[in-house]
Formats: structure tokens, C-alpha cells, sequence
């Protein structure tokens, strides 16, 4: 047992532990009124998730049921953010001892992730100081996601969680992931699953687990339906081979065999697989890959490096027939008929994750699909393109085996990504190092722009005309200034800062109405009547939809009162001349209604 810290010993059973969060609980509570904002509304959080997420379990593990005023402990003396923090550490060591209930493991996760928040916002250096110790208190444990009986995924020592962008979350020893699909702090558990009745039980009726084999020419390829989670990763990237519409649903010989063997290695579910000569190349398959999970966009969990997939009681998770134990997909919606596995649910059932701020413009980074996108573009021109064309083949001989990765960190660190290029490569320096006396050939510099095109075709980049115009400016931009600095006698300015690269002109794709998007239904709008005074929030900007809105938001904000009241002589016109809106001039009496709000004094 580790010693005493801080004045306080290491709570000796669940019991104490239990007892603890209670009052801590109730002091979160009770201090609510005595901050104001947003600590306020922090420590009201705090106080809810520590009930539901902390107390319950541990009521749930010790059957214990007595009340705080029970506790009969003596009057705490630190504050309650230090009681917090004692108890995260206190749990992850009662975490560690062998046996720890899944119960435990599920309140550890939420006082670990709730003492670093709170940690965080006082001190950076002081929460990463804490978080360094609970991940050496942790560090005997193997890493391992088990699936807790009608609970959440518990995930042990997963030290890489990101987003579908493949931008990291803080890492944390034990995590907690949300499993029922309806945790209001997604991905994490906030204990929702107990209050719904989440079952975990597999659907009698789901896909048989059956594998089927499909003989080609050159590749044999094996696929269980029963394992599938219609992530569209074969069937979208590679259509003449694996065939959603056409029986049978694979067509070994309808592709190249290093196209075939790229869409299997991406299948993220594991149901793929491939044999060349009459045997399974389970070693190509199973890439040798970090450990990591990704919180796919309203998907599963897709996991990677063969993190060990436990029961509730520990043991391995059982498999269908040939799936990966490298790669697998967990459902994250609550309603997959192969539970824990994902099978494509959550498109039939519209799950989504929180949508993001309707006034957050977009990156061209998160645009693309972040990281992922970007390296499998990558991938495809370093991969497929510039081996076969002479022109760039002898500018890349010698290129590091991560040199896809390197480019795909610099172009999202350009469109506006984490600095990751910057971090872990050293930025822009580095970057124009990588180009001094090769002397490139215009010729080279424009195949190099054709061919990455290409490859973001490849890859299934977004085919907008606003994405793609700033993709290919910058393309042209800085393939121009590569060429310049790999001149002879180049003198590049030093220190220069990595170019953030943005929309052109602030054409974002959310300002154009497309001919082919759906028309939008107006809305029945209460007009003011005749002797009633119109004013801008109840009756004037309701006449605009949001399409009109994001139509206009290049020049200013049509839901804005002091926006449209700068530019009302300007709107008018447009409206009685029927140019505003673009789809269609509004009725007589709507014109009419903004002509009155103007002329008597455009009130808020």
C-alpha cells in the first residue's frame, strides 16, 4: 500500500471512498451559490456528475445505501477542489489493487477526468503535474477497454483517444467511454446508461456470423457480414470490387490487387481480409499501428493496435469467425444488434454527436476531415502516384518512410489544424530545408500539384468548389515558393511562421445556396398589424431564413439587429427590386413590413 500523502492515508475500502464523494458531492452543491458564471456552473456540473457518475456506481459496487449525514466523518478542513483531487488519486490506488470492480473503475474515471478539469482551469503546470501522477500510480496496469455489464467501455492505460479529425483528447489512465448513446459529455460516461436501462444483450436476429470467401485471379478475399460495420470504407473508395448493391457483394477480380489489399487493410471493423497463394496474410492485414481509439463522427469507436477487448469479468471478448484482433469497431449508439460491436446502427437511428456552434466557421482542416483525410491523400500520391511518374519519382527516392505523415501534419498545421507539424517535425524551417538546392523543374512543380489533386479525388476530399479553390490556392502557392527556394543561390527569409492557409475570398461552403440542395420551406411568419409597431426581434428577423443569413454573412449579419439597421436603406432596395433574396422575391406584405420597421426608426 502506498503512503500516507498530504496528512491523509489511502481510503481503505469502497465504503470509505463511497462516503467521501457523498459529502464531496454536497459542498460542490452548496458552494453553487457562492461563485458567480462560470465557476458556478462548473461546480453544479461537478456536483451532478459526481452523483451519477461516482456515488452511483460505488452505491451500486458496496450496497450501500446510507445517507452523508451517516458518514460520521470529522469536518473536512481542505477546500473542496483538494478533496477532489485527493479522492482521484485515492481511487486510481484502490483501481490498481487486484479485483477492482467495474464500479470502481467507472468512478475513478470520472474523478480523474473531473480533478484534472478543475486542476486545469487554475494551473496548467499543476494539472499536468497531477496527471503525470495518476498515470505513474497506474502504470502496472495493461492497457485493455473492457465492456462493463450494461455499462460504459472502461478503457485502462489507452494513452492515445481522438477525434475523428485524429486530434488527441487529454489522455487519462482510466476512462470511462459512453456505450448507450446518450451521455450528454460525449464520448465520456456521465452514468446516463443507468438511469435508461441500457441492455447490453446481443439481438437474436442480428447478421449471422458467417465467413465467406470470394476466389479472384491474384487475391482471395474473406469477409464476415456478421462483423461489418458499414463504415463504407471498401464499398465507397473501391465500388467495382466491394458491390453494396450486387449479389455477390465481392468481386475479387474487379480491381488491382494493391487497390484491393489497401481497401481491406482499411476496413475498420475487421470483417476483411485477404489470402495470396491460398493463404491468409493476417500480418498484412494487421498493421503494426499505435494503440489508439477514435470517436468516429457520429460512429463507433474504431480501435487500433490491438488494445485487448475484455468482458465484464475480464476475460477476451468472444470474436465471429476471422475477425481482427488488431482492429475492431465498438458500438457507440446503444442499439448495435452485436453488442459490443458496431454494425452500422447508428445510421438507421440519425445518432449524432453534439453539433457544434452554429456561429464556428469551419477550418479547411476540419472541412477535409482532418488528419485522416489528409494522410490517407497522402498515402495515395506517395504510394501510388510518384513511383509511376518519372518526373517526381527521382525527387523523392530517398524519402523517409513517414513522409506521407510529415505532409499530411503540414498541410493540416497550414489549413488551420493543430500545430502538429510545428511540434513534432520543427516548422517551417524544417520545411524549407527539405528544399534547398534540389533545383525543381517547373514541369515537376505542376505534375506535383496534378497529381496530389488527384489523390485528394482518390481519397474522397471534399469536391466542393469553395474547399477545393482554397486547396488548390494553396497548392499553387506554395508549390511556386518550394520551387523558388530549392533554386540555386536561394536565400529563403529564416523564421518565417508556418502559413495558415483559409477560405477564398470567405467563400465557405455554408454561403452558397447550391442549385441541387433542397429547397427550404419558408416558415409561417406572424406579421405585426397595422397600428402595431414593429420591431427587429419579433418581427423583422424572422422574415430572414437561415439560408438568407448564411447567404449574406460575407457582408454582415442578417440576424443581427445593429448589422441590418447599418445596411437597411441598402436591404430595401434590394428587396423592392426583387434581387433579395436570391431564390425568389418575398410577398408585397413582407417588403412592406421591413419598409415600415425602417421608416419608424428601426427599433431592437
Amino acid at each position: 500500500m502506498p503512503a500516507e500523502t498530504d496528512g491523509r492515508s489511502t481510503p481503505r475500502s469502497l465504503q470509505e471512498l463511497l462516503l467521501a464523494a457523498r459529502a464531496l458531492a454536497e459542498d460542490f452543491a452548496e458552494g453553487v451559490s457562492s461563485e458567480e458564471g462560470r465557476d458556478s456552473d462548473r461546480l453544479a456540473d461537478a456536483a451532478a456528475r459526481l452523483r451519477r457518475s461516482v456515488v452511483g456506481p460505488l452505491e451500486r459496487a458496496s450496497s450501500l445505501r446510507r445517507s452523508s449525514a451517516e458518514a460520521g466523518a470529522e469536518e473536512p478542513v481542505d477546500s473542496p477542489r483538494e478533496r477532489l483531487w485527493n479522492l482521484a488519486r485515492e481511487a486510481t490506488v484502490l483501481r490498481t489493487e487486484p479485483g477492482a470492480s467495474n464500479e470502481l473503475l467507472e468512478a475513478t474515471a470520472a474523478l480523474q477526468d473531473l480533478a484534472y478539469r478543475f486542476a486545469l482551469a487554475a494551473d496548467l503546470d499543476a494539472a499536468q503535474s497531477r496527471l503525470e501522477e495518476l498515470w505513474t500510480i497506474q502504470a502496472g496496469l495493461p492497457s485493455a477497454i473492457r465492456a462493463a455489464h450494461n455499462g460504459p467501455y472502461l478503457a485502462t492505460n489507452a494513452e492515445r483517444l481522438v477525434s475523428w479529425l485524429g486530434v488527441p483528447f487529454v489522455s487519462l489512465p482510466q476512462t470511462a467511454l459512453c456505450r448507450c448513446g446518450a451521455s450528454a459529455l460525449k464520448p465520456l460516461c456521465d452514468g446516463t446508461h443507468a438511469e435508461i436501462g441500457f441492455d447490453d444483450k446481443k439481438d437474436q436476429n442480428r447478421v449471422p456470423d458467417r465467413r465467406d470467401t470470394y476466389v479472384g485471379e491474384q487475391v482471395t478475399i474473406f469477409d464476415n457480414r456478421g462483423t461489418c460495420a458499414h463504415s463504407g470504407f471498401c464499398s465507397d473508395r473501391l465500388r467495382t470490387v466491394f458491390r453494396p448493391d450486387e449479389d455477390p457483394f465481392v468481386a475479387p477480380s474487379g480491381g488491382r490487387m494493391d487497390e484491393i489489399i489497401s481497401a481491406v487493410r482499411a476496413c475498420p471493423s475487421g470483417a476483411l481480409s485477404f489470402a495470396l497463394d491460398g493463404h491468409e496474410a493476417r500480418e498484412q492485414v494487421d498493421q503494426e499501428r499505435e494503440p489508439a481509439i477514435e470517436v468516429s463522427k457520429d460512429g463507433p469507436y474504431r480501435i487500433t493496435g490491438g488494445i485487448a477487448l475484455e468482458d465484464s469479468e475480464g476475460s477476451p471478448v468472444e470474436r465471429n469467425e476471422g475477425a481482427s484482433l488488431e482492429h475492431y469497431s465498438l458500438c457507440r449508439c446503444g442499439h448495435s444488434r452485436n453488442k459490443p460491436f458496431c454494425t452500422g446502427t447508428h445510421w438507421q437511428i440519425g445518432f449524432s454527436d453534439p453539433q457544434p456552434d452554429p456561429e464556428h466557421e469551419p477550418t479547411l482542416f476540419e472541412w477535409a476531415g482532418g488528419f485522416p483525410a489528409l494522410t490517407r491523400m497522402t498515402r495515395i500520391f506517395y504510394g501510388k502516384y510518384v513511383p509511376e511518374e518519372p518526373l517526381l519519382a527521382q525527387l523523392f527516392a530517398n524519402m523517409s518512410p513517414d513522409h506521407p505523415e510529415r505532409v499530411a501534419a503540414w498541410l493540416g498545421e497550414v489549413f488551420g489544424g493543430p500545430k502538429a507539424y510545428s511540434e513534432r517535425y520543427g516548422g517551417y524551417e524544417r520545411m524549407v530545408s527539405q528544399h534547398l538546392g534540389k533545383a525543381i523543374r517547373e514541369e515537376q512543380r505542376a505534375r506535383w500539384v496534378e497529381l496530389l489533386c488527384k489523390s485528394a479525388d482518390d481519397a474522397g476530399l471534399p469536391a466542393d468548389p469553395e474547399w477545393r479553390a482554397a486547396f488548390v490556392g494553396y497548392l499553387e502557392w506554395g508549390s511556386r515558393i518550394g520551387l523558388e527556394n530549392s533554386q540555386p543561390g536561394a536565400h529563403p527569409p529564416p523564421h518565417m511562421p508556418v502559413p495558415r492557409w483559409w477560405w477564398v475570398c470567405d467563400a465557405t461552403p455554408g454561403r452558397r445556396i447550391s442549385a441541387l440542395a433542397a429547397e427550404e420551406p419558408q416558415e409561417p411568419v406572424e406579421l405585426p398589424g397595422r397600428d402595431e409597431p414593429v420591431s427587429f426581434e419579433q418581427h423583422v428577423k424572422p422574415l430572414f431564413r437561415e439560408r438568407d443569413r448564411q447567404s449574406m454573412r460575407f457582408a454582415f449579419d442578417l440576424w443581427a439587429h445593429g448589422d441590418v439597421a447599418e445596411n437597411a436603406d441598402a436591404i430595401l432596395d434590394r428587396l423592392q427590386a426583387g434581387t433579395m433574396p436570391c431564390d425568389g422575391a418575398w410577398p408585397q406584405e413582407r417588403v412592406d413590413v421591413f419598409a415600415r420597421w425602417v421608416n419608424s426608426g428601426k427599433s431592437a
